[in-house]
């Protein structure tokens, strides 16, 4: 099994999670989450723009048996890019075991 873990913009959340349901991935957690990277952005307030290096993104997490870690990693590069800079990251790593709590049960089939 494998973790999926990204960090994108806001803004392209909802594309995120509709590719994610047309390759099977229906199940996911998300945070909303603040930053410090390369990127800048700037609030306008009453006319007068602050900078900030603070910068709000969504964090989801998702674990997929190992046969769905490419179609999950495309899925997420596919719709959440827009080519500038603080489009975000995908980490992978492995999950070493998954138990159902209601059942005891274990393993990948836990993920269905």
């Amino acid at each position: 099994m494998k973790k999926v873990e990204a960090i994108i913009r806001k803004s392209k959340y909802g594309a995120v999670k509709e590719a994610l349901h047309s390759v099977g991935v229906n199940f996911f957690s998300y945070w909303d989450v603040t930053g410090i990277g390369n990127e800048k952005e700037g609030h306008v307030y009453r006319g007068v723009t602050y900078s900030t290096s603070d910068i709000q993104r969504r964090y989801v997490s998702i674990v997929v048996n190992d046969n769905f870690e490419e179609a999950t990693v495309k899925a997420i590069l596919n719709s959440a890019g827009t080519g500038e800079v603080g489009d975000g990251k995908i980490f992978v790593s492995d999950v070493i075991e998954s138990y159902r709590i209601r059942t005891g049960e274990k393993g990948g089939d836990t993920l269905k």
